[in-house]
């Protein structure tokens, strides 16, 4: 496609610029190609030299500067960057699928496991930059390009390399995505780049960003209240979602989420993010799980298996061959049924071994009577096994034991040595062991889940554009 400019696009010694991508105040990129065999397709930001006063010419140096030492798979590579008499071309990696604005538009809103993809993928590579105290500081979706269906971080701008204690307060960035301490030309910091990237996580979860507005003064009028970000009524989205949401859109920067738990958040999970290295992380786990098996221990064999299963279903959705996606589904197919074998053993283990500390949990019942506290948390747990017992909803259930665990190990530390300490301990492990199955089960259900998923047209077409490979 030609230029849409109504100008010839610059001339390049070793490219042939083509369409048009987009354009700013400084500059304007192009789709490119390279003039030798190869025919690589790249990008060119060509920024004209006569627009740049001082502040545009020392943010386009730091971006050099940062790109140029940047090698990774969600952050968008400079290849080369080369000038003329009239402009500066930075020759970027190219992004065949747009950017993630164009993406959320395009759809309206995303599922929940979709922007959790894109989530931890956006993670990764701000892990990576926050380990070298580089931070973007204009984090949003425009900035952010799809290559097939990999994230990347683009445009730098307006990063900065920033100790921990560096603090600055020049305006930067799009106020739509602006931490409100930016805004309010307050001091911040690195911990800005975690306000936007709650921005981001709900406009991808709701179509819009927390503080859309129809004028500037508006959306600083919203952005300088003092009310707490809510979600939209009737949102529904998972527990770990909407917390992590709710700690990340923290206004004040210090009772926002740091880094260090943004990367260990659950619901981030990086661990299991989709990667080279899923697969060979579940081939391990299922080795251990298949010789646990074998020795007939069989609560340690499920657990390997449920936690092999938490690699394989990244490990699937990375996997860019058809024929080796479907190998790689049967494969896992066979596991998921012995795990479903294993798990109505160990759920009968369960019930016998549980049905023989009847007696004393009978005795401790009746020694809880002048322990008012106790006796509510055994209570407690009389619910969760009822509602586990039951069939109901088992994350009911799970949060159910977890609460009257929380209770009865508080008991335990308020207790004296004896016999009522002794047949505590006992209750509470068996009761953990009960809350550990479940959680097993439940997570080896939503592997199911997504390996069946994985297996629908449209979830195919889905992830051929917006999933990971």
């Amino acid at each position: 496609m030609a230029s849409t400019s109504g100008f010839a696009p610059p001339k390049l010694a070793d490219f042939i610029l083509t369409e048009r991508l987009g354009s700013g105040t400084y500059a304007t990129v192009y789709k490119a190609y390279r003039k030798e065999n190869s025919r690589e397709v790249v990008a060119v930001k060509v920024i004209r030299k006569k627009t740049l006063n001082k502040a545009a010419t020392e943010n386009l140096l730091t971006e050099i500067e940062i790109l140029k030492t940047v090698r990774h798979p969600h952050i968008v590579q400079l290849k080369d960057f080369q000038w003329d008499a009239e402009n500066i071309y930075l020759i970027m990696e190219w992004c065949s699928g747009g950017d993630l604005s164009r993406f959320i538009r395009s759809r309206r809103i995303l599922p929940e496991k979709v922007a959790r993809r894109f989530l931890q993928q956006m993670a990764c590579a701000l892990q990576f930059l926050h380990d070298r105290n580089i931070s973007h500081l204009d984090l949003k979706p425009q900035n952010i390009l799809l290559s097939g269906s990999v994230l990347k971080l683009a445009d730098f701008g307006f990063a900065q390399y920033m100790s921990p204690w560096d603090e600055q307060s020049v305006l930067r960035g799009s106020p739509l995505y602006m931490a409100p301490e930016m805004v309010c030309r307050r001091q911040y910091d690195s911990r800005v780049d975690l306000w936007s990237v709650g921005v981001i996580l709900f406009e991808a979860l709701f179509g819009r960003a927390p503080f859309a507005s129809k004028s500037y003064a508006e959306l600083e009028e919203k952005i300088r209240s003092n009310q707490p970000i809510e979600l939209p009524p009737g949102a529904r989205v998972s527990k770990d979602c909407r917390d992590l949401l709710l700690r990340l859109l923290e206004r004040n920067p210090d009772a926002r989420i740091t880094f260090a738990e943004f990367f260990t958040h659950p619901f981030v999970d990086l661990e299991h993010m989709p990667s080279a290295e899923s697969i060979v992380k579940a081939k391990e786990l299922v080795l251990q799980a298949v010789q646990k098996d074998q020795e007939g221990e069989r609560a340690a064999a499920l657990s390997f298996y449920c936690s092999a299963l938490e690699h394989f279903v990244p490990a699937i959705h990375y996997e860019t061959d058809r024929q080796r996606k479907e190998a790689l589904r049967q494969k896992v197919s066979q596991y998921v049924s012995r795990a479903e074998e294993l798990k109505a053993l160990v759920a009968s283990d369960n019930r016998l071994s549980f049905e023989e500390a009847r007696t004393s949990r009978d005795v401790l019942r009746e020694m809880s009577h002048n322990a008012p506290r106790l006796a509510a948390a055994l209570e407690m747990a009389s619910i969760a096994i009822a509602k586990e017992e039951s069939g109901a909803d088992d994350h009911e259930a799970l949060d159910a034991y977890q609460q009257c665990l929380g209770e009865l190990l508080l008991a335990l530390a308020a207790e004296p040595q004896g016999r009522r300490r002794e047949l505590l301990h006992g209750e509470i492990k068996s009761l953990m062991a009960r809350a550990e199955y479940l959680k097993k089960h439940i997570k080896m259900q939503e592997n199911q889940r997504d390996v069946s998923m994985d297996r629908e047209p449209l979830a195919d077409s889905v992830r051929s554009t917006c999933c990971l490979q």
